[in-house]
């Protein structure tokens, strides 16, 4: 696309689910009336004290750990200067000099090639209260005021859209599983941005960077970058020059679009927060929090790949942590995984999409759904029966095997008395076996469609097949 080299960073603003906001005990909430999970702290009165709410900085070490950082165990925060209308107290709270995670990183992997993203630091800070604009007049919700926020940052180590994406989506993933945050993109609870500049060459400093802010999905991150590196090449290639900005990503246009030139470095004024004492984070407090932390993605799919679970399956099941939760209970069984994944990924996920349901919604307990397993493999159940009898498996708590007697449904897997009725539709069909040696492959579907028909769709397909092939032989 151009014959530079871009280097790409990106910042990372994730909300934490916690029950409360970080300085006060107004509810940590979305999408309530405005200005309702509000107190004066919130409000940024003057004379509030802020009190640190714990468990932001539980989840805090929790996810230095799931990103290997090293966690500073003697911080405190600071004051960022600033005026501007979501920020009522004319500074946020966050932390500038010890940020409570550095030095970290996560793996990704494009085009089969794994890459490290080295993670620079890693911070609590407070969130602003969010400010809509209808027409000329500015509305403010505090409602998101003192929401509790870690900010991730990495070095600019990112080559291409493509990177950043897998970042993100590795970041998402990590941070989902881990319970730190719901991560919903869409309601702004994971914002990225990100800074692009491009060089000629290795040995050349970095070339002028533009910040590109909002993206509201991880696929635009990829577009934004991948627009703003053609928009540099272009100004590099006709010689022209630009002055760092911040810019943002339109939907519309598919384009980042400009918003303000930095013609001044930003001075924060950042100093100490006076009225919060300074945090010691101690072994013992890491390791509580370390023994919360769930199994990871990364392990699930190596457990189940493990089990004989396609990697396919594996990675689909992994990006539905319901699902993932409920096979998980099934790892220490001794169980066909390959079965239960294409049924957890097949009908059954057809029926909890259209009814909205997750699978712990439903009757199948993991006695039944072994059942079920064992029903399919030794051939009792055709995937035709399921169908047939899903609803019912899903919905009702009777056996499994009851379902299927009082369903009517007899399979033959009896070798005997599917080769009689081989046997028969190749004595009926004697043009079919004639084209079938012949080398016409549309033959033997032929054939096969009359075994079922003559068997009435009992016999075990796949034992049919083999002793037709056989006989035919």
């Amino acid at each position: 696309m151009s014959n530079y080299i871009p280097t790409i960073g990106v910042e990372v603003h994730v909300e934490l689910k916690t029950n409360t906001k970080i300085f006060s005990n107004s509810t940590n909430g979305y999408g309530e009336m405005a200005n309702s999970l509000t107190n004066v702290i919130d409000l940024g009165y003057p004379g509030t004290l802020p009190t640190l709410n714990k468990e932001v900085l539980n989840l805090a070490i929790k996810a230095a750990t799931v990103l290997n950082c090293k966690i500073r165990r003697e911080m405190h925060f600071d004051r960022k200067n600033y005026f501007y209308p979501d920020n009522s107290k004319n500074y946020q709270i966050t932390q500038s000099r010890t940020p409570i995670g550095y030095d970290g990183y996560v793996e990704i992997e494009v085009n089969g090639v794994k890459k490290r993203i080295e993670i620079e630091e890693m911070h609590i800070e407070e969130d602003t209260c969010k400010s809509t604009h209808r027409g000329t007049k500015t509305l403010l919700d505090f409602n998101r005021a003192g929401v509790p926020l870690i900010e991730i940052v990495t070095k600019p180590c990112m080559a291409s859209g493509e990177e950043a994406k897998a970042y993100l989506e590795k970041l998402r993933e990590l941070l989902f599983y881990s319970d730190i945050s719901d991560c919903k993109i869409e309601e702004g609870s994971m914002r990225a941005d990100a800074n692009v500049s491009i060089r000629k060459n290795e040995s050349d400093p970095f070339g002028t960077k533009a910040e590109i802010k909002n993206i509201g999905s991880i696929t635009n991150v990829g577009i934004s970058i991948e627009k703003e590196i053609e928009r540099q090449s272009k100004l590099y290639d006709n010689g022209e020059t630009f002055k760092p900005q911040t810019r943002r990503y339109d939907d519309k246009i598919g384009d980042t679009v400009l918003m303000r030139v930095k013609e001044t470095g930003n001075d924060y004024r950042y100093f100490p927060e006076p009225d919060i004492p300074f945090v010691y984070v101690t072994d013992e407090m890491i390791e509580r929090v370390v023994a919360t932390i769930p199994m990871l993605p990364d392990e699930r799919r190596k457990l189940y790949i493990e089990k004989g679970v396609p990697e396919v399956n594996a990675n689909k099941i992994v990006q539905n942590r319901s699902l993932s939760d409920y096979f998980n209970e099934l790892l220490e069984e001794n169980t066909n995984f390959k079965i239960a994944s294409n049924l957890l990924l097949g009908d059954i996920a057809a029926y909890l999409n259209k009814e909205e349901k997750l699978i712990t919604e439903t009757t199948l307990t993991k006695d039944r759904f072994l059942e079920l397993i064992k029903n399919m493999e030794d051939n009792t159940l055709t995937s035709k029966n399921l169908k047939d009898i899903l609803n019912k498996i899903l919905e009702d708590t009777s056996s499994i095997s009851d379902i299927i007697k009082s369903s009517g449904i007899e399979n033959i897997t009896d070798d005997s008395a599917i080769r009689d009725v081989v046997r028969k539709v190749i004595e009926a069909n004697p043009g079919s076996v004639e084209d079938y040696k012949t080398g016409h492959d549309r033959a033997i579907k032929f054939l096969m469609g009359q075994v079922m028909k003559e068997s009435k769709g009992s016999a075990n397909p796949k034992m049919a097949m083999d002793i037709l092939v056989e006989e035919l032989q």
